[in-house]
């Protein structure tokens, strides 16, 4: 028979709230959509946490943040209540609890990850010290908390983030930093059939150095540097006096990020009369392992004296908020949140079976850290 409770925590009660948020969509770019969402997160965490939370708007877009004691060197729980799903996904999608899987849209990405945070911060026999920060836009890169984020993460002596977990319940330990760059390249028009030569032809410039860039990945290091959309010219009979193309950059280290940087601001063109523009930077720094060793540590060992399944760990391609969180140097711990599948695709899922051991797991852990000398 399945665990349905552990200590005061619900197995119920974790699904019910669950369902509540899964079906209050919140597509990351719809303002209104988000409002209604930190709306009800802000009653639900209300209602476990015994607190109001400070609702925070920046550019539009609605956060949340309990803050439970003065001072600095808190625990920082970090969650978003965002989705990446458009209005209407409900329609098609609903929420479903079934042979013990829950299916809707945001319950892996990471709906069930933050209700597992409010849960085990309610569960605390001492909450003095947690700060929990539910965010709107991460999904879409967290342009208007990003900031922060970052200034809650410098003032913690540890950030705990509670994305969806990897493959079987890993926790995240090691996270890349992602970099996105626009390439663009202005030449001349020239009529294609009359005068060609006239012509400094931007799609031909943009191909080779669409070539040149996807050369700056580095398979050893795990770097890629993607050329993605591209777009140049305005008509078949006119030599292209303008194009573009956006670069995807993936590397586990700042150092990596730095080189690639350094290289494609380095490029130059080929052709005379050409002119390159580099635009973008670094997006994410990396999260790396270091960032994670002792708490991943620290957590295994919280498992293994409860009895919990045990922990593993896992580097992944993605990024998070905690990536910011690591940028800035606070030790920071990914992956926190549910165990099941499909972030972002149709067939996402959670495993109900595991919300309990995850939530006892984040609760112990916060309470050991709340314990430890700052």
């Amino acid at each position: 028979m399945p665990v349905t409770s552990r200590g005061s925590l619900s197995l119920q009660s974790l699904l019910s709230d669950l369902r509540e948020l899964v079906e209050c969509e919140s597509p990351s770019s719809d303002h209104a959509a988000v409002a209604r969402s930190a709306g009800l997160v802000a009653r639900i965490g209300s209602a476990r946490l015994g607190a109001e939370p400070e609702r925070i708007t920046i550019g539009g877009c609605s956060h949340l943040r309990w803050r439970f004691g003065d001072g600095d060197r808190h625990v920082l729980l970090l969650a978003h209540h965002d989705t990446v799903w458009p209005l209407g996904t409900l329609a098609a999608r609903p929420y479903e609890l079934a042979g013990g899987v829950v299916r809707g849209p945001g319950c892996f990405d990471m709906l069930a990850g933050l209700v597992m945070a409010v849960h085990a911060v309610a569960d605390l026999p001492v909450r003095t010290g947690v700060t929990l920060l539910v965010t709107g836009d991460e999904e879409i890169g967290s342009p208007t908390s990003r900031a922060l984020i970052e200034e809650e993460a410098r003032r913690s002596r540890a950030a705990l983030v509670l994305e969806a977990s990897a493959d079987g319940g890993a926790l995240k330990v090691g996270r890349k930093g992602v970099s996105l760059y626009e390439v663009r390249v202005t030449g001349r028009a020239a009529h294609a059939g009359l005068e060609p030569e006239k012509g400094v032809n931007a799609t031909i410039e943009l191909s080779r150095l669409a070539l040149a860039v996807n050369a700056l990945g580095d398979p050893a290091a795990g770097t890629t540097v993607t050329p993605t959309v591209m777009s140049a010219g305005t008509t078949s009979n006119t030599v292209s006096a303008y194009g573009s193309f956006a670069v995807d950059v993936r590397a586990w280290t700042h150092a990596e990020q730095l080189r690639v940087d350094r290289a494609l601001h380095a490029l130059t063109p080929a052709a005379p009369g050409a002119v390159i523009e580099i635009a973008g930077g670094v997006n994410r720094p990396p999260l790396e392992e270091p960032a994670s060793r002792a708490l991943f540590e620290r957590a295994a060992a919280v498992a293994a004296r409860l009895g919990l399944p045990p922990v593993t760990g896992t580097v992944v391609g993605g990024a998070s908020d905690g990536n910011f969180t690591a940028g800035v140097g606070t030790p920071t711990l990914d992956g926190l949140g549910a165990v099941g599948g499909g972030a972002h695709a149709d067939h996402e899922h959670v495993l109900a079976g595991r919300l309990l051991d995850r939530t006892v797991l984040l609760r112990e852990l916060i309470a050991e850290l709340l314990e430890a000398p700052a």
